[in-house]
């Protein structure tokens, strides 16, 4: 299998069209709300067998405290435990579907989170992190589906990585309903992968790392 992205060069940094947050100016503060386009998506040499694809879309560097998160005069440190964050989890793409579009799936901030984000026919999407992460915002709480890209702390000491992933499975269709999450895609489809690839892209809000 041969996964390729849209602008994302494996292993470096992520252009800021894709993230949920970039840098702000110096006298606007330190993050201003992104373009938050999906990257495009394209793959090839799928393994006999294959009735449908997984795609997700993960960050392992999130903080597991949030004390120090966003805080002036303060750094959350690099060895600080971590946590996964899931900016993008896709179910049921059909075996033909060889692409997903730039911004076919997110183009743009949708405060309280997508509800029915676009996708490739017959293709369900999840839950993201942005629902737990905005949970108790007046402005911002809801139920976010689809693609949101990355918006780390800005003064995380740890540059951030995504992983995005795609699956190919024996399923006809992934035994997930409703508002599912990635790590229940994850689990449900363990023992069903018959291959996987991989495309890594880093991302920081940290002007001491960019």
């Amino acid at each position: 299998m041969k996964l390729t992205l849209t602008d994302i060069t494996p292993n470096q940094p992520i252009p800021d069209r894709f993230a949920f947050g970039a840098p702000a100016p110096a006298s606007e503060g330190h993050i201003r709300l992104s373009d938050n386009r999906n990257p495009g998506v394209q793959w090839s040499s799928l393994p006999e067998g294959t009735r449908s694809l997984v795609l997700i879309c993960v960050d392992p560097d999130v903080p597991g405290k949030p004390d120090d998160v966003n805080k002036e005069g303060r750094e959350v440190p690099a060895e600080l435990e971590r946590v996964p964050f899931y900016h993008w989890v896709m179910v049921d793409i059909p075996p033909d579907v060889r692409e997903i579009r730039e911004a076919a799936c997110s183009d743009g901030i949708t405060a309280r989170g997508k509800r029915n984000p676009p996708g490739p026919s017959g293709a369900r999407q999840g839950l993201n992190g942005y629902t737990d992460w905005f949970a108790g915002d007046a402005d911002m709480s809801g139920k976010y589906f689809g693609y949101d890209g990355p918006c780390p702390p800005w003064n995380d000491a740890r540059v951030h990585h995504y992983h995005f992933k795609l699956f190919a499975t024996d399923l006809a269709r992934c035994p997930v309903e409703g508002e599912f999450t990635g790590p229940e895609v994850e689990a449900a489809i363990a023992s069903h992968v018959l291959g996987e690839a991989e495309v890594v892209g880093t991302y920081t809000l940290n002007p001491r790392l960019r």
